[in-house]
C-alpha cells in the first residue's frame, strides 16, 4: 500500500482489545469503537487463562501484570459431589513450558490491563458508539469501507476488524448468516473469597447439576460455577439469582459450604446459557474480517473462549504486519489457520456437555482433554 493503512477495531472484548495493541505496534492507524461506555470494565466474574492464551498475553506484553494479579496452578481436581478427591490430573502447558498451565483471575482485572494496554499503544478510542453501516467500495484503485456510526461520523478505513461478540451486529451486516445456537446448558457464576486450601479447580460431575466448580483467581478471590440443563430466563426473577444458585450449591460438599454462605446478593450472580458457534466459510466479505467469538464460540467446558479469541487476533495481525496484500488470498490463509485449530475445539467443548446431558456414564472425558489439550501446545 502507498499510504498507512488505517484499521476500524468494532469491540473492545480480549479480541478486540489484543489486535488492537499488535496493530499498533506495527505502526497502524487503529480506531476502535465499542458500544459500551464503561468499556465491560467491570463485567463478569472470573476467567480461567489456559497456556495458550498467557502466550499471547506475553506477546501483547501484558504478562507480567497478569502473573501479579491472578493465581498460576498447574492441576485440575475431579471430586465426587461430597467433596471427596477422585483424582487429580496434572494440566497440559499448552503456553509451553516456560509458562504456567493455567492462571485464574478476575475477569475485570483483565479487562482492565488490555484496557491500559490499548491506551498505550495510542490507538483511538471512542466509547458508547457503533456501526450502524458499512459500505464497502474501491476509491482510486484503493479497497476500503466507510463506516457511519451511531454517534453520527462518518470515517473511511482500509479494513475493519469485527470483534463485537457472540452476536456480531457487524457479521449480519455482511451477510454472514450463521448464528450462535444454545447447547442445552446454561452456568450460576459468582466470584466469592477464597477458602483455604483452594489452589486448583476442582470439578464435580453429578450431584444436584450436571458440574460444579470453582477456581481461583487471586490470593483471595474465587470464581464458583454450576451448571444445569438450560432454563427459560423469564421464569428466573433476577432478584431470585442468588437463592437459585444457592439451592444447587448446597448439595455439594468439600469447599462448596463455604463458598455457598457468600452466595447472598442476586446483582453478584450471574447467569447464561451455553452456546455454540462456528462460521462455516470464509470469515471475511471484502475488507471486513471476523475475529474472536464474532467468528466461533464454544460452551466453557475446556475454557478455550478467550484463548482461541487471542489467538485469532494473533495471527490476523501476523498475517496483516507481514508485507503480504490484504486481499482474499491473506484472508483465505487466515481463515485456513484458524478453522484447523478452532474446529475441534469447539466440537470437544461441545461433546463434553452433551455427555453429561446424554448421562453418558463411561465417556473417555479425560481422552477428548488431553488430546484437544496436547493439540493446542502447537504454535496457532
Amino acid at each position: 500500500m502507498s499510504t498507512a493503512p488505517t484499521v476500524l477495531v468494532v469491540g473492545g472484548g480480549a479480541a478486540g482489545n489484543a489486535v488492537t495493541v499488535l496493530l499498533r505496534r506495527a505502526g497502524l492507524a487503529v480506531d476502535l469503537v465499542e458500544a459500551k461506555d464503561d468499556w465491560n470494565a467491570t463485567a463478569g466474574s472470573g476467567i480461567t487463562l489456559q497456556g495458550n492464551a498467557l502466550r499471547v498475553l506475553r506477546e501483547l506484553g501484558v504478562w507480567d501484570r497478569v502473573r501479579a494479579a491472578g493465581f498460576p496452578f498447574g492441576s485440575v481436581g475431579i471430586t465426587a459431589p461430597d467433596g471427596t478427591v477422585l483424582h487429580v490430573a496434572r494440566d497440559v502447558r499448552t503456553g509451553g513450558d516456560d509458562l504456567p498451565a493455567t492462571v485464574g483471575m478476575q475477569r475485570p482485572q483483565l479487562q482492565r490491563i488490555l484496557i491500559d494496554a490499548v491506551r498505550d499503544s495510542g490507538a483511538r478510542v471512542r466509547l458508547g458508539t457503533r456501526p450502524v453501516s458499512l459500505d464497502q467500495d474501491g476509491d482510486g484503485g484503493r479497497e476500503g469501507v466507510t463506516v457511519r456510526f451511531t454517534d453520527g461520523t462518518e470515517s473511511r478505513y482500509d479494513l475493519v476488524v469485527a470483534a463485537d461478540g457472540l452476536n456480531s451486529a457487524t457479521r449480519a451486516a455482511i451477510g454472514i448468516t450463521d448464528k450462535p445456537e444454545p447447547t442445552g446448558m446454561a452456568i450460576w457464576r459468582v466470584a466469592t473469597p477464597r477458602p483455604e486450601g483452594v489452589t486448583r479447580t476442582d470439578l464435580a460431575y453429578g450431584g444436584p447439576a450436571h458440574i460444579a466448580g470453582y477456581c481461583p483467581t487471586s490470593e483471595t478471590t474465587i470464581y464458583a460455577y454450576v451448571v444445569e440443563a438450560h432454563r427459560d430466563r423469564a421464569t428466573i426473577p433476577r432478584e431470585s439469582y442468588a437463592d437459585e444458585m444457592r439451592r444447587l450449591a448446597c448439595g455439594y460438599g468439600g469447599h462448596w459450604p463455604e463458598i455457598t454462605r457468600h452466595i447472598t446478593d442476586p446483582a453478584q450472580v450471574n447467569y447464561t446459557w451455553f452456546d455454540r458457534l462456528l462460521v462455516e466459510g470464509s470469515w471475511h466479505r471484502g475488507r471486513v474480517v471476523l475475529v474472536g467469538d464474532a467468528a466461533h464460540c464454544c460452551p466453557p467446558t475446556l475454557a478455550q473462549g478467550a484463548a482461541l479469541s487471542l489467538e485469532d487476533a494473533w495471527v490476523l495481525a501476523q498475517l496483516l504486519t507481514d508485507g503480504r496484500p490484504w486481499n482474499d488470498a491473506l484472508f483465505a490463509a487466515y481463515h485456513e489457520r484458524r478453522i484447523r485449530r478452532v474446529r475441534p475445539v469447539v466440537e470437544a467443548s461441545v461433546q463434553l456437555g452433551q455427555w453429561q446431558l446424554d448421562g453418558v456414564r463411561d465417556a473417555d472425558v479425560p481422552g477428548l482433554m488431553g488430546r484437544t489439550m496436547t493439540m493446542l501446545r502447537e504454535l496457532p
